[in-house]
């Protein structure tokens, strides 16, 4: 008999604490492999905009996050603590290149339209491409040009995109997703147990027996 975990995960892509949660989540999910090969693993993803009042030119990154932490120091010692859970999960940042703080509508647009139309692999090949872009590369996800560019290198039919990225008017909140920027990452596991951060890997997978533990009856097929 197999079980299925599924597992939702709510994120915006200028959140840096989201690449690093999906960091930890993908090693929490090679354990629970090791662990458990049976249980068979349905990963949706949900993009989330924290900040829809962003203009679709985006604001200064440096500018917004000084008004929005209080200062140069603050910033500082803020993108201190995210480099050091970064590359604690294996990653590097380059926050320095980033130079657009951008509104993320058509971003999150994007990766909602190909978890609803593609597959696993095009959904995961995209998110890593949108976070590499944004955080290593200091590219603005808020130019259209540059998703569809993104788009194309995930094998994503454009065609079909219609008016995904066209418009940044309407925020995306998404059913039972957080309502504060402090709950994204924000895991849910066969719509039960939930998780809101970065957690590391070893939470998260004890989120993940629990939930398994706890199935309710018709979980396995």
């Amino acid at each position: 008999m197999t079980m299925t975990l599924t597992v939702d995960v709510y994120v915006d892509l200028i959140c840096p604490w989201c690449l690093i949660g999906k960091r930890h989540l993908s090693r929490a999910l090679a354990e629970l492999a090791r662990e458990q090969p049976d249980i068979a693993v349905q990963l949706n993803w949900h993009g989330v905009q924290l900040i829809p009042q962003v203009p679709a030119q985006g604001w200064p990154f440096a500018e917004f996050y000084e008004r929005r932490l209080g200062g140069k120091e603050a910033v500082r010692q803020r993108q201190q603590q995210v480099q050091q859970a970064a590359l604690q999960a294996g990653l590097v940042l380059d926050l320095a290149r980033i130079a657009v703080f951008p509104n993320s509508g058509r971003a999150l647009r994007l990766l909602n339209h190909v978890q609803r139309t593609g597959s696993a692999v095009q959904v995961e090949t995209l998110l890593e491409r949108l976070f590499t872009a944004y955080f290593m590369r200091g590219e603005n996800l808020g130019e259209p040009a540059l998703l569809l560019e993104i788009a194309r290198e995930c094998g994503v039919d454009v065609d079909a995109l219609a008016g995904e990225l066209v418009s940044t008017d309407t925020p995306l909140m998404p059913e039972n997703a957080p309502t504060s920027p402090e709950g994204v990452p924000y895991f849910v596991f066969n719509g039960r147990v939930a998780l809101a951060g970065a957690h590391p890997p070893a939470m998260l997978l004890a989120a993940m027996r629990e939930t398994l533990q706890t199935a309710p009856a018709g979980a396995e097929h």
